[in-house]
């Protein structure tokens, strides 16, 4: 039954026989704002009954609460807001965001399926009421569990209050963190040798230019040649990693006939399977690099994990890399940055020599990382969209003199846009690709579009009803390729090649359209065709994805493996590798799980052939632009969407779609404010560094 929260005060308590006793009311029945420790925890305790806040989050506020009895309960309230924020991406709590939409903070709307209890539900905007974001900030500032910013360096509590925002500590430090190594990279240019500009020239010679559109390739290499910090952002087949090989080059190029030495170049990604393509991506852009062979020598082509990268501690938070022990390197490039959460960032940026450059490269309308942050995101948004409009009069003259390409003045300039490039010319989507006119249409927010692109009859698009045998057939056909290799006995290498044929993804991880339901339906559907033994445990042909790091295993969370028989017929779990297959014991992987069907955050930074993505058929707080967008660019050739019919004489949910894509995803942190406030009032010093 499809409930949906209302707001309005119960005129009368439903008789709890009666049909109305199945529904939800949302009762708003608190006059006044008398807010106490009774009301507020019996609140929280339903929430976290209705799955709209978590119960390490309700956990909190008691502990609080036990801590200092007499605190006001709107400091309990904060902490459990703020502490499932992180859990869904935020850094922080913005407390006036809060008090604007009081159930943004919270996971709500839908109620979860399957209560059937009659009851009615305080809502966060009767706990808040009369509150101003003055009286609730005075309220924390108040408290000793809460330090504000100016003091909390030499303090251990566990809240800090910095402005409006309300952060548990770790994270406040995390950000503080990444915006001081951040600051220290957006000082002076570096010196650029006057040859590049020619040795550029040429090495970009054979792109097409669409009209008088700059090159943007052009531009964002040469923007990389002269700092320490770049952020390239752009969708797939754009060119990233051509754009980022070809600068490798240059400066490598630079450094021998400079020093006689190669540069120390590191490659990395989040997960295995973005490192794995990173590598793939980065050898294919070599071989086609009409430089020297000691310049291609020197380009590495082999790219790790983070994890790996800083040497992640078995059972621990902390690296072998850090401040006092930094890397080994002169650059270091990321790929699928926008997976790189806030802690991940901070340790990273603690780990680099100061005087190295780094180079971040990633899709910024992509889904942000699982856990709290989007640094990519907010450096993209803090920067503009990094087309050019906010670039210096210097920068702009210095792209004109080293890359040719002139750029219009800008109205205003923007210290943090100097650092960023957008690639927009997709090479891998043609005119008459459906999968790109979907995601331009997820994109620009432009549901209408989205729905009428599903219309228009693309050849690499298609549709189903995920309730109907539709689905399996699909399926069958989708993994047909693989498991006939299987069947053939085909080496493992090959078979591992076959998985990025064909895979389904979806939004959520429970439900009948979660991961958990289809993948007991696909694994159904194969066995009711022969392909696999049996449904559950282990057996040939189990897809699985490793769902926590292992460093003694070299394997990380997100890598992609397949079950295979060895010559003896003993069951192996094979990883790709670099060149080769890494193969692990069954019962060596604690934390692994079947991924016939995976989520869409499970799937960045890797890519498939034919993807089959299924959505839920009500609306969902998860399923939002930046969902859809990912999902579908995961496809490269065919993408078929799974829809489930609720209409009641069939069709899709064209309202559900709308809806989503124009629902999107704004993390609260203050990174980029961080870094522009500090620009400004560097700005704002004359020459002896007094503030003018």
């Amino acid at each position: 039954m499809n409930r949906r929260p209302s707001s309005q005060k119960p005129d009368r308590q439903p008789d709890p026989h009666s049909r109305e006793a199945d529904q939800f009311t949302l009762a708003l029945d608190v006059d006044e704002p008398a807010l106490t420790r009774e009301a507020l925890f019996e609140a929280l305790a339903l929430w976290v009954e209705l799955g709209w806040l978590r119960q390490l989050d309700r956990h909190f506020a008691i502990f609080l609460a036990e801590r200092d009895p007499d605190d006001d309960p709107l400091l309990w309230l904060a902490a459990a807001l703020a502490s499932h924020q992180v859990g869904r991406g935020h850094v922080c709590l913005s407390l006036s965001r809060v008090l604007e939409a009081p159930r943004s903070a919270l996971s709500l709307p839908p109620l979860e399926e399957g209560n059937d209890a009659a009851q009615a539900v305080v809502l966060p905007e009767s706990l808040l009421e009369g509150v101003t974001p003055q009286r609730w900030a005075a309220v924390l500032a108040a408290s000793s569990i809460v330090a504000l910013a100016g003091e909390a360096s030499g303090l251990a509590t566990p809240l800090v209050l910095d402005g409006e925002r309300l952060y548990l500590r770790r994270y406040w430090q995390a950000e503080s963190g990444v915006a001081a190594h951040l600051r220290q990279r957006l000082g002076q240019p570096l010196a650029v040798a006057d040859e590049l500009a020619e040795q550029l020239a040429a090495l970009f010679a054979g792109n097409q230019r669409e009209g008088d559109d700059p090159d943007w390739q052009r531009v964002a290499c040469a923007l990389a040649l002269r700092q320490r910090l770049t952020i390239i952002s752009g969708g797939p087949g754009t060119g990233k990693t051509t754009t980022v090989t070809r600068l490798l080059a240059l400066l490598q190029q630079q450094s021998l006939a400079r020093d006689g030495e190669a540069l120390r170049i590191r490659l990395a990604a989040p997960t295995g399977k973005a490192a794995a393509r990173l590598s793939e991506s980065i050898a294919g852009a070599v071989g086609r690099l009409a430089v020297p062979a000691a310049v291609r020598d020197a380009i590495p082509q082999e790219a790790q994990t983070l994890h790996r990268l800083l040497g992640a501690r078995p059972d621990t938070r902390h690296f072998r890399h850090h401040a006092e022990a930094p890397l080994s390197l002169d650059l270091l490039v990321v790929d699928e940055a926008s997976m790189v959460d806030l802690e991940m960032m901070a340790a990273l940026l603690e780990a680099m020599p100061a005087d190295a450059r780094l180079i971040l490269l990633g899709d910024k309308d992509q889904l942000a990382s699982v856990e709290a942050g989007s640094v990519l995101g907010d450096l993209c948004a803090g920067a503009g969209v990094g087309d050019g409009t906010g670039y210096s009069e210097s920068l702009r003259d210095y792209l004109q003199a080293v890359a040719g390409e002139p750029l219009p003045a800008a109205a205003e300039t923007n210290p943090l846009a100097d650092h960023v490039a957008m690639l927009r010319k997709s090479f891998r989507f043609r005119a008459d690709s459906g999968i790109g006119a979907l995601a331009r249409a997820a994109n620009a927010g432009d549901g209408r579009g989205f729905v009428q692109v599903l219309k228009d009859g693309f050849q690499d698009l298609a549709t189903l009803d995920i309730d109907a045998t539709a689905f399996e057939r699909a399926v069958v056909s989708g993994y047909r390729e693989l498991f006939e290799a299987l069947r053939t006995g085909a080496s493992p290498s090959a078979i591992l090649a076959l998985q990025s044929r064909f895979q389904v993804l979806c939004a959520l991880r429970r439900g009948p359209w979660g991961v958990e339901g289809l993948n007991e339906r696909i694994a159904r559907a194969l066995w009711q065709q022969g392909w696999i033994s049996r449904t559950d445990g282990w057996f040939a042909g189990r897809p699985v994805m490793v769902t926590h790091n292992d460093p003694q295993l070299g394997l990380y969370n997100g890598d992609l493996g397949l079950t295979l028989p060895d010559e003896g017929g003993r069951l192996r779990v094979c990883f790709p590798q670099g060149d080769g297959v890494r193969q692990v014991l069954p019962s060596r992987l604690d934390a692994a799980a079947t991924a016939f069907a995976m989520t869409v955050h499970k799937s960045q930074g890797s890519e498939f052939e034919h993807v089959l993505f299924a959505l839920p058929a009500r609306a969902n707080p998860i399923v939002t632009r930046e969902l859809i967008y990912t999902g579908i660019t995961r496809a490269r050739s065919r993408l078929t969407l799974a829809l489930a019919k609720t209409q009641p004489r069939g069709g899709n949910d064209e309202r559900m779609l709308r809806d989503a894509v124009a629902r999107r995803v704004v993390r609260d942190s203050a990174i980029a404010e961080r870094l522009l406030k500090a620009s400004a009032v560097s700005t704002a010093t004359d020459s002896s560094g007094r503030e003018a």
